[in-house]
């Protein structure tokens, strides 16, 4: 009997790791203008995200709320920011972390190191403009108001750790977010159904935010978020909060944790997750005769 024409079995790995392959080789043929949409859509989605995440990151314990253990609201966090890539993989978008993968088409020399370098570098710039703009307009909403300014203080204690970071911690951080972020995307490529994909991205993700992994596009919404909210000096001095609190919290802070950031992202993505896949099934698989 033949192969039936449709099933709801997931793809197994071999087949996920050639569907990655031709991913690959589709991204680095979008066109410039579609490139830089898409990519300005997955900043504002993560952005987005990431405003969930500091909302319900906020609040444990303040005003006589119940105090919860850090790990449940750490993956409370976690569950909430699943919405970035949710909104990435089902709506449509091109983020930079998951294009990390795009290197098993290059190790198989269907797609070009300069395609690929153009790809990474516009999705890149595309992801800054989507998830400063997102912070910035979240800023004119003064969310960071909300609960007597608790929000506000949550988003600049967020930004304050993460321009904090040492080069070697930030960067070690950053290949563990990236790996569990392209494992979720990973496993999204086996899926048949929008639900299948949801149930997939939400368990990767809580596990690198629970766990305070780094990821470089989350970054560009969180420490632009906690600068724009930082500038709201008035707010602040009617609370009685001192800025200086927030010592490592600065632009220049912010681009030295982007780079340790982005480095071990593209170590996570590029060779954790697709350079060992592409290993297993592509290079040291059994060759037809």
């Amino acid at each position: 009997m033949g192969e039936p024409y449709a099933t709801l079995d997931g793809l197994l790995p071999p087949q996920i790791a050639a569907k990655a392959e031709e991913v690959g080789v589709n991204k680095g043929r979008l066109p410039l203008v579609q490139t830089l949409m898409l990519s300005i859509l997955a900043g504002a989605f993560v952005g987005l995200a990431a405003m969930f995440c500091t909302v319900v990151l906020t609040g444990n314990g303040v005003d006589g709320a119940i105090r919860l253990p850090y790990g449940v609201v750490r993956v409370m966090g976690g569950v909430a920011f699943s919405l970035g890539l949710i909104l990435v993989i089902v709506a449509g978008a091109e983020l930079f972390t998951g294009n990390t993968l795009m290197v098993m088409a290059v190790a198989n020399r269907k797609l070009s190191l300069a395609r690929l370098a153009y790809n990474w570098s516009v999705v890149y710039v595309g992801n800054l403009i989507g998830s400063v703009v997102t912070a910035y307009l979240v800023l004119l909403t003064e969310q960071h108001r909300f609960a007597a300014g608790e929000v506000g203080k949550t988003a600049m204690a967020i930004a304050d750790a993460k321009c904090g970071l040492a080069f070697l911690p930030a960067m070690a951080s950053g290949v563990y977010a990236n790996a569990l972020v392209c494992l979720a995307v990973w496993l999204c490529m086996s899926c048949r159904s929008t639900t299948d994909k949801i149930l997939a991205i939400v368990f990767p993700i809580t596990a690198f935010v629970a766990c305070g992994f780094e990821h470089s596009v989350a970054n560009m919404y969180f420490i632009p978020m906690g600068l724009f909210v930082a500038g709201d000096a008035a707010f602040w001095a009617e609370r009685g909060v001192d800025l200086a609190a927030y010592s490592a919290l600065s632009w220049s802070g912010f681009v030295r944790n982007l780079i340790p950031v982005t480095i071990g992202n593209v170590i996570g993505g590029a060779f954790f997750v697709g350079g060992v896949y592409w290993t297993i099934y592509s290079y040291a698989a059994p060759k037809e005769e």
